[in-house]
């Protein structure tokens, strides 16, 4: 036809009716087979199948030989959960000297075809992962699972270490929720800025250092002032106590360390060697040792019992804030205004790891109780970090100001300080901020007086005592009537973190 003529033609026409009950016939007719009564299965022949394939592609593992190793029989379910093909596991034992005969030397690995074809009669029901882990003795695992089939092949299908297993898609770990803190208890009784704090093993009292060059043992229970202790011609900005031995060790911008004893309440021993002022130290949990750092740009290692330099551990370029110790390597931990942080080998006294991804000054460093995982306290940042080598796991970002101070407890509350008197307090693992805190500063003092320069948990961790730039040291406490309710965790994730351990 023309044209013309095709156009003249009559179309013919049917009702929507019709059209709609032409297509459900020709969808029935395509589909009838499948609207059937469905075929019952015989036990017998799918044992028969079974049995088959299982011979066909595991007989080599079927039946191992036992050579020295311990063998278990492990049934493996049918379609109907009968338990009747029993499948030959065998647990490798590593041993020395022992030849390996041609039948276990000699093993087929199942080809493609065969994982999938037991994998296709397995019911869907049973057959969720499918394992295969092929070393010197090949064994069969069947995990099953009542969720739907679902297999995944993993890159680099067809070596020896193939797996089907399913991949997880990375997610982001929702933050613990932690009761708020508040201020429980203001003491008052230094003349200058309190730089440091230290809490006695046994939890009864605690000591605090300060500008006006006092060191100050005060009673934890009640805030009373027990004893003043003077000595140093400058601000005192490291105290210590030993859990070895009745021993306090302070430190202070006049260049001195001291060691003094507690029962008579008198130095008895003082560290000569730093050339400026000292700014921090620590005590090695498990050896008579004490570490100190300075301005000087060195930290330096003492035998407490005869005061010997044992190693000056330099390196850093600028002023040396901060030092930690700890019993696994690496034992030193030190941060620096060169915005370095270096882990120290005590045994060599040389570095192990420079940790350099800092932009500011690093004042203050916190080695999780628990974990063996620390965090580092910067005007850019708060960095986490693995140990032994320092790799870097995340960063808590929010706390923009200079922090001199941190301190983490066991229930994985993190608690950073910084020059502003501002206080934050974050959730470990997720690094979330779940709350802020910014007391007022004691009447008297400037409003810019009102840094936090030292923070600490008491023995119990229940009680967290900070040193104030105000001439004060506050106490909070958890709220013990705050619940997942009232204090909700207001948590907005961003980026997804992908933490490297």
């Amino acid at each position: 036809y023309s044209n013309a003529e095709w156009n003249c033609q009559d179309v013919q026409k049917h009702s929507v009716h019709t059209l709609v009950f032409r297509s459900l016939k020709r969808t029935h007719d395509m589909f009838v087979a499948d609207h059937a009564k469905p075929v019952v299965l015989d036990d017998t022949s799918h044992k028969v199948k079974m049995a088959a394939k299982l011979r066909a592609d595991y007989g080599a593992i079927l039946h191992m030989p036992v050579l020295k190793e311990g063998k278990d029989r492990t049934p493996v379910s049918d379609l109907h959960g009968n338990k009747n093909y029993m499948v030959d596991v065998i647990t490798p034992r590593v041993s020395s000297g022992v030849a390996l005969t041609a039948d276990t030397q000699m093993h087929r690995n199942p080809s493609e075809g065969g994982v999938h074809a037991l994998a296709l009669a397995l019911p869907p029901s049973q057959a969720r992962y499918l394992i295969f882990s092929m070393g010197t003795f090949p064994c069969i695992q069947l995990f099953c699972n009542n969720t739907s089939c679902s297999m995944s092949l993993l890159e680099g299908g067809g070596t020896k270490n193939s797996s089907l297993v399913v991949r997880k898609a990375p997610t982001m770990p929702k933050p613990q929720w932690h009761a708020p803190w508040k201020l429980f208890r203001v003491i008052s009784g230094h003349l200058g800025w309190v730089r440091s704090i230290a809490v006695e093993p046994g939890n009864q009292w605690f000591v605090t250092g300060a500008g006006d060059r006092t060191i100050k043992i005060w009673d934890l229970a009640s805030g009373k002032l027990k004893l003043s202790l003077t000595g140093h011609i400058s601000t005192v900005r490291g105290v210590a106590v030993s859990t070895r031995s009745p021993y306090l060790f302070s430190c202070g911008e006049d260049k001195q360390v001291k060691c003094w004893d507690l029962e008579y309440n008198k130095v008895i021993r003082h560290y000569h060697g730093h050339l400026s002022a000292v700014y921090d130290l620590d005590l090695h949990p498990t050896i008579d040792v004490l570490v100190t750092c300075s301005r000087d740009a060195t930290a330096r290692v003492w035998d407490i019992r005869s005061k010997a330099n044992v190693h000056t551990l330099s390196g850093h370029t600028n002023t040396v804030a901060t030092v930690r110790c700890q019993a696994a390597e690496p034992q030193i931990i030190t941060g620096s205004h060169d915005s370095t942080i270096r882990l120290w080998d005590l045994i060599a006294g040389k570095t192990r790891a420079t940790l350099t991804n800092h932009k500011k000054s690093v004042r203050a460093l916190a080695l999780h109780p628990r974990q063996y995982t620390f965090a580092s306290g910067s005007a850019d940042n708060i960095k986490q970090w693995t140990f032994p080598d320092g790799n870097f796991i995340q960063n808590l970002s929010g706390h923009n100001a200079i922090i001199n101070a941190m301190a983490v407890n066991s229930d994985g509350v993190l608690v950073s300080g910084a020059d502003n008197g501002t206080i934050h307090l974050w959730d470990w693992r997720t690094g979330y901020n779940f709350q802020r805190i910014h007391a007022a500063v004691q009447p008297g003092s400037l409003d810019s007086e009102s840094g936090i320069f030292a923070c600490v948990f008491d023995n119990s961790e229940s009680r967290l005592i900070t040193a104030e730039a105000d001439k004060t040291i506050k106490v909070y406490k958890e709220d013990d009537t705050a619940t997942e309710e009232s204090h909700p965790i207001n948590w907005k994730p961003e980026i997804l973190k992908r933490k490297r351990f």
